[in-house]
């Protein structure tokens, strides 16, 4: 016999299914902020989820947070034992997005705020995404993991030597990283939720900054086995490395494109660090005209049009983006590392003792990790 409890949680579901079906397809332009009420959510667990859920909204840069009532959606929902019935209506009443999510306060707080991003913006939110970095609270340099907006963060390799470049593959189930464990800079992979460590890379001399492919079966790296610090592409596990790069220079921190089709890298082949942009197969690569004489530590846009980077001018470091099709590379900030998120909005770059989530499109910058000593080389999840 189905109890009273089961036939809504069933009667929601299936409301759930039918008003997603029946969800209106909205337009946001470049520049709107969308009016957003968050009331606060019921049940036990609804004070913690609102907060989270507030602060998401809020970093995403699509909305305008405003009292109930006032907005053009209205967010709602109840919260309890790890379980969120989370609802959004427009204007008019007429509800918009309907879900059930399970997890803790957090993840399904993150997950809420993607579908309310994804919803009403028709863009990808970043809630649920993770990001890695480099931290000295211990003394050595580690590798520590943590959400996205720097909370729960927690250290993944007690290597108490030297752990540096890390790379979150899609989904952040796998990180790969340059570890000095065994004394020499070697390549190591590590299964994020169990913590298995396999060091897959350890050619003669140095290997160093893997760069996961978007598929995540394979890494782009430097390598110095044949003597220069070249670009090389390896499998995920290791296995035979294949060379891209020819030159008398340095190459170092490749990006892939999105499709992994393409890479671009840095390299002082012509003197001074510029980027070069080149075929994931191999082949000749051309320099990207950034107007920058010092070019380093690309990122490529998962949408495919921009780059950014870190250039040095005037004894300092600053975070620079680039148009791919066309037009002048342009200063953001003062900082390095750069690296996007998956909306293409978002980046988030190291400054001394701190990690900052900038908004491209408004130019808002938000500390989201400090306390962990000198923090450097962000990665961000897809």
């Amino acid at each position: 016999m189905m109890t009273r409890a089961l036939c809504s949680l069933l009667i929601f579901s299936l409301s759930a299914a039918a008003w997603a079906q029946d969800a209106p397809t909205i337009t946001v332009r470049k520049g709107d902020r969308v009016s957003l009420a968050v009331t606060p959510l019921g049940g036990p667990s609804g004070p913690a989820v609102t907060k989270v859920l507030q602060n998401d909204l809020d970093l995403s840069g699509w909305f305008q947070l405003v009292p109930d009532a006032r907005g053009s959606y209205v967010v709602g929902g109840t919260a309890a034992g790890g379980s969120l019935q989370g609802r959004v209506t427009d204007s008019s009443g007429a509800t918009i997005l309907a879900k059930a999510y399970t997890g803790n306060d957090r993840e399904v707080a993150h997950q809420f705020a993607d579908d309310i991003v994804e919803t009403i913006t028709g863009n990808p939110g970043i809630a649920t995404t993770k990001i890695a970095f480099v931290g000295t609270a211990s003394g050595p340099k580690e590798i520590y993991f943590a959400d996205y907006d720097g909370a729960s963060a927690r250290r993944l390799t007690s290597d108490r030597s030297i752990s540096v470049a890390p790379s979150l593959g899609p989904g952040a189930r796998n990180l790969a990283y340059t570890g000095y464990h065994e004394g020499y800079p070697d390549v190591y992979v590590i299964d994020v939720a169990s913590g298995a460590r396999q060091r897959v890379v350890k050619a003669p001399g140095t290997n160093s900054g893997a760069a996961i492919s978007p598929d995540g079966g394979k890494m782009a790296l430097t390598m110095s086995k044949d003597g220069n610090p070249e670009i090389y592409v390896t499998g995920l596990r290791g296995g035979m490395a294949r060379r891209l790069t020819r030159t008398r220079g340095v190459e170092s921190s490749p990006t892939w494109s999105p499709n992994g089709s393409e890479l671009i890298y840095s390299s002082d082949q012509g003197g001074s660090p510029q980027l070069y942009r080149m075929s994931g197969g191999g082949g000749g690569a051309s320099m990207l005209s950034t107007g920058f004489g010092y070019c380093t530590d690309p990122s490529w846009s998962p949408d495919g049009k921009k780059v950014a980077f870190t250039v040095r001018s005037g004894g300092g470091f600053s975070v620079a983006v680039m148009e791919l099709g066309g037009g002048g590379a342009r200063v953001l900030a003062s900082g390095q590392n750069p690296v996007w998120g998956r909306n293409s909005r978002h980046l988030i770059y190291s400054s001394g003792s701190s990690l900052n989530l900038l908004d491209v499109q408004n130019g808002r910058s938000t500390t989201i990790v400090s306390g962990l000593g000198k923090v450097s080389e962000p990665t961000w999840s897809l």
